[in-house]
């Protein structure tokens, strides 16, 4: 009877121990968005002890870009995501407005020198000329 009611407990008291998650419903994308429709929250025994879990209120309150693939049914970790930052460049040559994905690094009167999201650097002239 004893060895019952120990039995019991211990199954009632597993889920006090369980530490709450978020877990990819479907596979995300590399820098794809992350929004709580591709998440759920599940209760997990244990997680890997370099994990940090993302928090669904972190989730709520910012936007989040991965950082990686990431598969389904994976702990998504704060290691796994960044902070989104608007990372494009406007070009406005009278009616046409061009936008491209970069970071301006150097700007004068002649030319724009942007850093690429694939790391390479380009030189756009004002005028609209590439060289």
């Amino acid at each position: 009877m004893i060895l019952k009611l120990s039995f019991l407990s211990f199954l009632l008291s597993a889920n006090l121990f369980a530490i709450s998650v978020l877990v990819s419903k479907e596979a995300i994308n590399y820098e794809e968005k992350l929004d709580s429709s591709k998440v759920k929250l599940q209760n997990v025994s244990e997680i890997n002890k370099y994990c940090v879990p993302l928090k669904l209120s972190e989730l709520q309150n910012a936007e989040y870009v991965t950082t990686h693939y990431i598969n389904q049914n994976t702990i998504i970790c704060t290691k796994d995501v960044k902070k989104y930052e608007n990372e494009t460049v406007i070009f406005n040559f009278g009616g046409v407005k061009i936008e491209k994905r970069g970071k301006i690094i150097y700007e004068n009167n002649e030319f724009i020198r942007i850093k690429n999201i694939d790391g390479t650097i380009e030189q756009i002239y004002k005028d609209g000329r590439l060289k």
